[in-house]
Parts: C-alpha cells; sequence; structure tokens
C-alpha cells in the first residue's frame, strides 16, 4: 500500500461512506477512530522502510501517480500526518457533544485528506486547486439546508477563490525566477503574486473580516474547525515555499512584510477582541491574533523558526477545539452569543464557561496552559531581534486578556438568587474534562511535543539551518 492511499484516499472514501450510509450517532465514533488510526499508524510505522511482523514484511511506499500527477508522502511527513490527524480525530470525538450535523465528520474528514493531498501533490502548484476544493466542501458545513448564506460565508469563499490564480501565477513566475535570478522586475512581482496569495489564503490584515462575521453567523464547532484546519495547512504549504527558493528563504525584505503583516494581525485582533460584546466574535478575533504569531514566527530568521512555528501550530488546534465546543453548548440555550443574552449563563453552564474561559486564557499566553509555552519561546527570539515588535505583542495579548476578563465578568454576573445547577450532558463534561486537562498537560510538560519537533529538519531540509 502506499502512503498517499492511507492517508488521502482511506479517509476521504472514509468521509464518503460515512455521509451516505451510516447513522448520526454513530459517526463521529467510526470517524475519530479512522482518524486516530491514522495517526497512529503515521507516528509508529515509518514511511518507505520494510518492517518484519514475524514472516510477513510491511512496508508503505512514499508515492502513487494519479491522472498524471505524483502524490509523495515521505518518511519525514510521518510527524506532521500524526499531529493533523490527531488533532483532527479531536475534532471528530466531539462531534456528538457539540449537537453538530452528521455531515461534519464526513465532509471534516474529506476536507482534512484533500488538505492533506495539498501538501502531497507534484507539482507544488496544483495544491492551490486542492485548498480551494477543500473550501467548497466548508460551504455545506457552514450554511444550513435552503438557507442563504450569510456574507461572512460569501466573503470567505471568494477570498479562498481570490487567492488561487495568485499562487498560480506566481509559482509560474518562480520558474523563471529560477531560470534567471538577477532579473529584479521578475522577482519583485513573483514575490507580489505570492504575498497576496498568501494574504488571501491566511485572512491578513485587512482581509480577515469574513472571520467575526462567520463566528457570528454559522455553528460554532464548524467555525473553529475551519480556523484551525485552514491555517495550519496554509502555514505547512508556505514553509515548502520558503524551503524549495533559496531567494524567498534568504530575502531580509520578505521576512520583514511577513513580520509586519503578523504583528498587525496580533495587534488588530487582540484589540478588536477586546472591544466585542459578542463572545463568538471574541474567538474569531483570539484566532485571528494567534495567526499573526504564527506568521511572526515565519518570519524569524532564526534556526528556532521551525521548532517555535510548530509549537504554536499544535496547541492552537486544541484550544480551538475546546472554545468552540463550550460556546456549542451554549448557544442553542440562549438567544444570541451576545453579552445581554449570556449575563448569568455560568450559573446554568458552569463547565462549559470554565472551558471557555481556560481556551481564552490559554490563547493569550497566560501560565500554565497550552499556549504558554510556544509564546515563551516566540516572545525570547522576538525579543532579541526587536524590542518594538515585542511590545506590539504585549499589546495584542493585553487586549485578548482584557476580553477574557470582560467575558467571565459577564458570564457570573447574575441575580443573587439564582442558583448554580449543572445542565451540561455526561458526554459534554467527558469532552471538556478531557480538552482542559490537554491544556493543562501541555502547559506542565511541554517536552510532550519535543518529540515531534525533532524530526521536522528532515522535512524542511533548508529551513532553521
Amino acid at each position: 500500500m502506499s502512503a498517499p492511499i492511507l492517508w488521502i484516499a482511506i479517509p476521504f472514501i472514509s468521509g464518503f461512506i460515512i455521509l451516505s450510509f451510516l447513522r448520526e450517532r454513530i459517526s463521529p465514533l467510526i470517524a475519530g477512530s479512522v482518524a486516530l488510526i491514522l495517526a497512529l499508524t503515521a507516528l509508529i510505522i515509518p514511511i518507505d522502510t520494510a518492517l518484519l511482523l514475524g514472516s510477513v514484511s510491511i512496508k508503505i511506499s512514499p508515492s502513487i501517480q494519479f491522472f498524471g500527477r505524483s502524490f509523495t508522502l515521505t518518511t519525514a511527513d510521518g510527524t506532521i500526518l500524526a499531529l493533523i490527524y490527531g488533532l483532527s480525530a479531536i475534532w471528530f470525538f466531539g462531534t456528538e457533544a457539540s449537537g453538530t450535523a452528521n455531515r461534519f465528520v464526513s465532509l471534516g474528514l474529506m476536507i482534512v485528506a484533500l488538505l492533506t493531498a495539498s501538501i502531497a501533490v507534484e507539482p507544488f502548484l496544483f495544491a492551490a486547486l486542492l485548498l480551494e476544493m477543500a473550501a467548497m466542501l466548508v460551504i455545506p458545513l457552514l450554511v444550513p439546508p435552503y438557507q442563504k448564506p450569510g456574507r461572512g460565508v460569501v466573503r470567505f469563499l471568494i477570498y479562498q477563490t481570490l487567492a488561487m490564480p495568485f499562487i498560480l501565477f506566481s509559482g509560474w513566475m518562480l520558474a523563471g525566477v529560477e531560470a534567471s535570478p538577477g532579473d529584479i522586475n521578475t522577482t519583485i512581482q513573483a514575490g507580489t503574486m505570492l504575498g497576496l496569495g498568501f494574504a488571501f489564503l491566511l485572512g491578513v490584515f485587512p482581509l480577515y473580516n469574513w472571520i467575526p462575521m462567520l463566528t457570528e453567523e454559522s455553528p460554532p464547532y464548524v467555525v473553529g474547525f475551519l480556523l484551525w484546519a485552514f491555517p495550519t495547512f496554509t502555514v505547512i504549504f508556505g514553509l515548502g515555499f520558503l524551503d524549495r527558493y533559496t531567494w524567498l528563504r534568504t530575502s531580509p525584505q520578505l521576512s520583514g512584510a511577513i513580520q509586519i503583516a503578523g504583528l498587525f494581525m496580533v495587534a488588530s485582533g487582540g484589540i478588536f477582541a477586546a472591544l466585542q460584546k459578542h463572545v463568538g466574535r471574541m474567538m474569531g478575533y483570539a484566532a485571528i491574533a494567534e495567526t499573526g504569531l504564527l506568521m511572526l514566527a515565519m518570519g524569524l530568521q532564526s534556526s528556532e523558526m521551525l521548532n517555535v512555528t510548530f509549537l504554536l501550530i499544535i496547541p492552537r488546534g486544541l484550544e480551538l477545539c475546546v472554545w468552540a465546543l463550550a460556546l456549542s453548548i451554549i448557544k442553542p440555550k440562549v438567544t444570541s452569543l451576545k453579552f445581554n443574552d449570556v449575563q448569568g449563563i455560568a450559573r446554568s453552564y458552569p463547565f462549559a464557561v470554565t472551558a471557555i474561559i481556560l481556551a481564552h486564557l490559554s490563547m493569550t499566553g497566560f501560565p500554565l496552559l497550552a499556549g504558554f509555552p510556544p509564546r515563551l519561546a516566540l516572545w525570547q527570539e522576538i525579543a532579541g531581534q526587536s524590542l518594538s515588535i515585542s511590545f506590539w505583542i504585549f499589546l495584542g495579548m493585553l487586549g485578548l486578556i482584557l476580553a477574557a476578563t470582560r467575558t467571565l465578568a459577564v458570564f457570573v454576573m447574575a441575580n443573587e438568587n439564582k442558583i448554580w445547577q449543572r445542565n451540561e450532558s455526561w458526554t459534554q463534561l467527558i469532552m471538556l474534562g478531557l480538552g482542559v486537562i490537554g491544556l493543562f498537560t501541555l502547559g506542565l510538560f511541554p517536552q510532550i511535543l519535543q518529540q515531534f519537533l525533532v524530526n521536522l529538519p528532515a522535512l524542511f531540509n533548508h529551513l532553521g539551518q
């Protein structure tokens, strides 16, 4: 069996089967189990290496040809595959607790398979087409049947579609830059086109207005999954660009542009979050700020660039999952997620509120939580390069802390006669509890992630050198 069949074809086909034939109650368990098995397989069995199990020899070949295109996953990709499908399993197991429709797990598996294909396809330019296909599959999750899509959904699809031609044209121009690296005009044009493509994909300031719109209009759990999956694969795709082209990797202008864009996202995301009166929009702005931190890490001119970037990526999936799950539990019980409608909700849903606040604080880099070690590592690297950038990061994180404080105050603000009671189901309690335990575990024992980070240099041959 080849690796692309195992980690791309099988989850895609599994998603189709779940959508077509399985009942809603068991589909989260099946989808989560499929993702978990794929994650463990990637972690335990190396690609393109023969293993002897008694008298049986097992070898997973690295590539396959499909319609003239090569899909290749090497041994070095095993770490990323384990992370991707491990975090996906967490999202799928939490589906029943969130009350999300059956099609989330089926289409979610298909989306993850397409996004995985985007980092495996050769020529790599076809990744833009696979990202667009994945974006198309998100639409049925965001828009209920027979309803008109909101402005956030429309803008998301427009921006993702606009990114595709920019990346395709930049790839075509980059081939010319490789042939004649001294052509300054072509180099500038290719860099500009590439930057615009990734700006649309990542929602770089000011192109992120669709994110708070989506968090207000669409199911929180689906939006949280979207805010985890697409930026994660886009960052991996971008790192592949930097690793492939020397002039991109060594360009101080590009590094500076990435950091400036990330700085705007961190600062604006934190400040806007502090001004919100809608809990869902706060999650959107917190995700924007964290994407900005990822961009700042990608712009580091340091050997620790890869480690810091992936240190940020791993907790992000867990933070958004816990936050989105808790919001999904609360949202059906209130008119909206505005402050006026959720005031005093802590007395009815104390565990969901606790999960929201802890996930929020983790995204601010609060000590003992999962977000603290990566932010500390990033801050140490940034402080050695620019104190002004460190100040703006601090301002963004301060805005997120103020937002968390305001949210907590609203949640506990209730009439004294209102009694405390628990309305979360046991399934919801277990999933929220496991998520919170994960946040503290990654915060207290960040060395757990070391086994994932140690293999990154083999995946990106030139970055971090």
